[in-house]
C-alpha cells in the first residue's frame, strides 16, 4: 500500500472498516464483495465498509485526496462484478440497511443495503408492496440504480419509476438531495444509470403500492423442441393479458415435479403470475392463457395456485442457488419471440451445465409511457431474453463462459440493445452504450461531465477503455 501512505491517517474519520490491499483479512473481504462464486481477479487498493451514511462523504474525500477512483457496492449481485475494479477504492454500502415506512403516506425511505425480500416482507405487514426484484437477496441500491425489472413491473413500471427522491454524495463529497425539482439531472441519471452512476446514493424515497389482495400462479411445461411454436402461441395470448399478469418463458432442465426420473430433459416452461384485488379476479385474469389451444399439449400443468407477494421472491431465488458460479447476458429485441428463442433452445440443449437457463419475460416493463418518463432507464424492445450460465465446478469455467458467449452470438443480430443490470459488460466495448437510447446515452455523458468532471467515479466496466 505504499502508493497511498496517507490512507491510514485520514481514515480515522471513518467509523467503519478501512481495509487496504495487503492488510490481514483483505482477501476474504474482497471475495465477499461479489455474491457470485466466480469472483473476478480485479482488486481495489482500499475497501471502505461504511458503518453509516456519515462514512460515505468521508470515504469520497479520502479517495479524492489520495487520487483513487471510486466504485460502489450495495449487495454485490452484479453478474460480472461491476463494483469490483482494479485499483482505487471500493465503498461497500451493504451495512446501510435502515428503512422507514410511512403507511399512511404509502412511502418508504430505504438505504441501499436493504434487500428486496426484507422490504417486501415488512411492507406486507402494512398491506403495501413495491416492485422488488425476483431474487429476494438482491439489495435495493444497485437494483434501483439499474432500473429494476421486478414483480408486477407491467403494471407498476420499472422499480426506479417509484423512486421519488434520492440522497446522494457527489464527487466533491457534498451530500445533496435529488428529485424532479432539485438536482433534477442527477435524479434522472440515478433512475437507470446503473453501475456507471457518478455519485453514491445513500437513501431512496419510494412511492408504494397497495398490496395485491390475491396472487395466482400458473405454469405449463412443453418439450424443448416445441419452443418456437409454443412461444408463437403464447406471444399472441400475451396481447390479451392485462398488465397485472406477469408472463415469462423459461428454457431449462425440467423441474423434478415435471420429470422425477433422471436424467431430466430440458423443457420450455410458460409461467404466469396474476396480481389482483381478489382471488376470483386473479383466476379470471389468466383465462386467455388457459384457453390457448397449445396448453392442451403440455407435459405438465399447474393452474391458479395461490401465492403471496412476500414469498414470490423466495421461490424464484431457487433458480440462482447459493455457492454457484454464474455468468449472464441480456438482449432487448423487437423481433418475434419465437424466432428469438429458437436458437437459444438449441443452445440450452447443448449447455455444458444442466443448471443453465434462459428467461424471456413478456412485456418486462410497463407500456404506460407515464411510468417510463424522465429517467435514464431505457426500454429498447418488445421482447427481452437473459441466458444464465450456472455451474459449480471451477474446472468448467471456460466451457460455461464460452457457452454463454456463443448463445448470445446466435441472437445478437436480432437484438436492439441490453439491460444494464444484467448485461455482460466485459463482452464488448459497446455493451454499456447499447443499454440506452442514443439520446439517453448523450445525456448521461453530459450529466457526468457536469457532476464528475474529473472522473472520480469508475465508469462502466468493460473489456477496453471506459466508454463514458
Amino acid at each position: 500500500m505504499s502508493r497511498y501512505p496517507q490512507v491510514r491517517g485520514r481514515a480515522r474519520a471513518i467509523e467503519g472498516a478501512v481495509v487496504r490491499r495487503g492488510d490481514p483479512g483483505y482477501a476474504k473481504l474482497r471475495a465477499s464483495m461479489v455474491w457470485n462464486e466466480l469472483t473476478p481477479s480485479r482488486s481495489p487498493d482500499v475497501i471502505v465498509v461504511a458503518a453509516s451514511e456519515r462514512d460515505v462523504p468521508e470515504a469520497v474525500l479520502l479517495a479524492r485526496a489520495s487520487g483513487m477512483r471510486i466504485a460502489v457496492r450495495a449487495g454485490g449481485h452484479s453478474w460480472c462484478g461491476s463494483s469490483l475494479r482494479e485499483g482505487g477504492m471500493l465503498i461497500d454500502l451493504s451495512g446501510l440497511r435502515r428503512y422507514v415506512i410511512d403507511p399512511a403516506a404509502r412511502t418508504a425511505h430505504v438505504q441501499p443495503g436493504v434487500t428486496g425480500g426484507e422490504l417486501a416482507a415488512r411492507l406486507a405487514r402494512y398491506g403495501l408492496a413495491y416492485a422488488t426484484g425476483h431474487c429476494e437477496s438482491v439489495a435495493m441500491g444497485g437494483y434501483l440504480l439499474s432500473g429494476g425489472l421486478g414483480w408486477n413491473s407491467g403494471a407498476w413500471g420499472p422499480a426506479c419509476a417509484g423512486v421519488r427522491r434520492v440522497e446522494a454524495v457527489t464527487a466533491d463529497g457534498e451530500v445533496v438531495g435529488c428529485d424532479a425539482g432539485e438536482n433534477a439531472d442527477l435524479f434522472w441519471a440515478a433512475r437507470g444509470a446503473g453501475p456507471g452512476f457518478f455519485a453514491v446514493v445513500t437513501g431512496f424515497d419510494l412511492a408504494l403500492h397497495p398490496l395485491p389482495g390475491a396472487v395466482a400462479t400458473t405454469s405449463y411445461a412443453f418439450p424443448l423442441a416445441d419452443t418456437e411454436e409454443v412461444a408463437g402461441h403464447i406471444s399472441g395470448v400475451s396481447e390479451e393479458l392485462p398488465a397485472e399478469v406477469e408472463l415469462t418463458i423459461q428454457l431449462a432442465t425440467a423441474d423434478p415435479a415435471v420429470c422425477p426420473a433422471a436424467p431430466r430433459p430440458p423443457v420450455i416452461t410458460v409461467s404466469a403470475v396474476a396480481f389482483a384485488d381478489s382471488w376470483e379476479e386473479a383466476v379470471r385474469l389468466t383465462e386467455p392463457l388457459r384457453s390457448c389451444p397449445v396448453v392442451a399439449r403440455a407435459l405438465f400443468r399447474r393452474e391458479s395456485e395461490p401465492a403471496s407477494f412476500a414469498t414470490l421472491s423466495g421461490g424464484a431465488s431457487s433458480a440462482w442457488p447459493a455457492k454457484h458460479r454464474f455468468a449472464a447476458d441480456t438482449l432487448w429485441s423487437d423481433d418475434d419471440l419465437g424466432a428469438l428463442l429458437a436458437p437459444l433452445a438449441d443452445a440450452i440443449a447443448a449447455a455444458p451445465s444442466g443448471k443453465s437457463s434462459v428467461l424471456a419475460p413478456f412485456r418486462p416493463a410497463s407500456r404506460d409511457e407515464r411510468l417510463l418518463g424522465d429517467m435514464a432507464f431505457s426500454v429498447l424492445g418488445r421482447s427481452y431474453v437473459v441466458p444464465y450460465a450456472v455451474w459449480d465446478d471451477p474446472g468448467r469455467d471456460g466451457a460455461n463462459a464460452r457457452w454463454l458467449r456463443e448463445a448470445m452470438r446466435r441472437v445478437e443480430p436480432l437484438g436492439a440493445g441490453h439491460y444494464i443490470a444484467e448485461a455482460d459488460l466485459t463482452a464488448a466495448p459497446n455493451r454499456a452504450e447499447r443499454s440506452y437510447t442514443p439520446a439517453d446515452w448523450r445525456r448521461l455523458r453530459e450529466v457526468r461531465a457536469r457532476y464528475d468532471p474529473d472522473g472520480a467515479f469508475h465508469s462502466y466496466l468493460g473489456p477496453g477503455p471506459a466508454p463514458l
